[in-house]
């Protein structure tokens, strides 16, 4: 069973996106190089599936859950491989692999129908 509401992985994906993307510049690497636009262009890939995605913290809901999750499971993989795939990890690779592991951990953990989704079927299930 998913242990994390679409309400805190909303919250999570903003928050991550936003220690994502200025890693480059809080752990010391930022610069015109690759390790510096991964970072960067995943957070907003984040933040942008976060925005569009149709939980309770999304501005538009264009996305649905499901296939947020699958987008949160493949930025984090792409960002967890990104240091050696780029042939990067002589200069840095940790911030990217934690974060990378993070997204992945909360795509699998999460709900897959908004909370208010589960409420409105509970209710219409009682009356």
């Amino acid at each position: 069973m998913a242990a994390i509401s679409t309400r805190a992985h909303g919250a999570l994906d903003y928050v991550l996106a936003i220690a994502i993307g200025t890693s480059p510049w809080w752990a010391g690497f930022a610069g015109a190089n690759p390790e510096s636009w991964i970072a960067v262009g995943l957070a907003l890939a984040v933040a942008l599936t976060a925005l569009l995605t149709d939980h309770e913290l999304g501005l538009r809901r264009w996305i649905q859950m499901p296939l947020h999750l699958w987008i949160d499971a493949i930025v984090g993989i792409l960002l967890a491989a990104s240091p050696w795939v780029l042939n990067f990890d002589q200069r840095v690779w940790a911030p990217h692999l934690v974060a990378g592991l993070l997204l992945l951990i909360l795509a699998v953990a999460s709900h897959t129908i908004p909370g208010y989704e589960r409420r409105r079927a509970a209710r219409a299930g009682v009356d």
